[in-house]
């Protein structure tokens, strides 16, 4: 039970991280046209921060398993 529970609070931190990641005045900041590894910040942004949301809520879940 008191797994669940811990489980249950990290997938609503990452919720809330996600949400953090996807708004506005921090997808300002990235907006400003620079360019990484030959893409804009922007779209590097939006991929790394994508990458990093599904590498996280791999770790919870199959750490639940365990």
């Amino acid at each position: 039970m008191i797994r669940t529970r811990l489980v249950a609070q990290r997938l609503a931190f990452l919720f809330l991280l996600g949400c953090f990641f996807f708004n506005y005045p921090l997808l300002s900041i990235f907006n400003q046209g620079g360019s990484l590894f030959g893409m804009p910040s922007l779209y590097a942004w939006l991929m790394g921060s994508w990458l990093a949301l599904i590498g996280l809520l791999a770790l919870v879940i199959e750490g639940m398993r365990d």
